[in-house]
C-alpha cells in the first residue's frame, strides 16, 4: 500500500503524515459500479483514492439519481468529510465509476491529522473549495445548458475521467445520471451523433468532440 500511498499523496503530505496514514488507514477496493457509501450510511471514515474513479450522487424524494462529480486518485469527498466531522448520516451516494481501490481513513485520525499537519488542514480545505465548485458547476450546468449541452458535457467529463473516449454506459444509465429519462437521451445521443460530435457503436458511445 505505501508505494501506491507514496504515488498518488507523496507530493502533497510530508512523509511523516504518509507513514500515518499507511499504519492507520485500511485499504479498500470496489469494482465498477459497486455502491461504496449509501445514502442513510453514517460514515465512519474519510476515502483517499489511490486509483481509478467515484461519482458522487444524490437523490430526490422519488428515488431518482443526479451526478454531483466525480473523485479521482489524489482526491477525497468533502461531503464524506462533513459527515464524518459531524456524525451525521451521508448525504450522498458514491459508486465506483471504474475498479477503484483507496485508504479510509478513521474520523479519530482525521481530527488529529487537521490539528497536527498542515499538509493534511490544506488538502481538506482545497477538497472543500474543489467539491464545492463542481456542485455549483453541476447547479450552473442544470440551470442555463440546454439538455443536449448538459448531456454532451456530460459525456465529455466522462470520457476524461476514465482516460477513454469509448463510454460503456447504458442510455439507461446515463439517463439515471442526469435525472431525466431514457428517451430523452437516446434522443439527444441520435442530435448529437448527427452533428458528428459522437459515433454511436453497438455496445458503446465514442466521443469525438472532447
Amino acid at each position: 500500500m505505501h508505494s501506491e500511498l507514496q504515488e498518488a499523496y507523496g507530493f502533497l503530505f510530508e512523509k511523516e503524515l504518509l507513514e500515518e496514514i499507511n499504519k492507520f488507514g485500511s485499504l479498500r477496493t470496489a469494482k465498477a459500479g459497486e455502491k461504496i457509501i449509501e445514502i442513510g450510511d453514517f460514515v465512519k471514515g474519510m476515502p483517499l483514492l489511490l486509483k481509478g474513479a467515484i461519482k458522487i450522487l444524490r437523490e430526490d424524494s422519488d428515488g431518482d439519481e443526479l451526478l454531483l462529480y466525480f473523485i479521482e486518485r489524489g482526491d477525497t469527498c468533502a461531503m464524506t468529510l462533513s459527515c464524518c466531522l459531524g456524525e451525521t448520516r451521508s448525504e450522498i451516494r458514491a459508486v465506483a465509476e471504474t475498479d477503484t481501490s483507496f485508504i479510509m481513513v478513521p474520523i479519530s485520525k482525521m481530527e488529529e491529522w487537521t490539528a497536527k499537519y498542515k499538509s493534511w488542514r490544506n488538502f481538506v480545505f482545497e477538497s472543500y473549495h474543489s467539491r464545492l465548485s463542481e456542485m455549483l458547476e453541476a447547479i450552473d450546468t442544470i440551470a442555463f445548458l440546454n439538455m443536449d449541452e448538459r448531456l454532451m458535457k456530460y459525456l465529455r467529463d466522462k470520457a476524461k475521467i476514465n482516460r477513454d473516449e469509448n463510454i460503456y454506459s447504458t442510455h439507461q444509465q446515463i439517463a439515471y445520471d442526469m435525472h431525466t429519462s431514457r428517451v430523452v437521451i437516446s434522443r439527444l445521443l441520435k442530435k448529437l451523433e448527427l452533428e458528428k460530435k459522437i459515433s454511436l457503436q453497438r455496445n458503446h458511445i465514442k466521443v469525438i468532440d472532447l
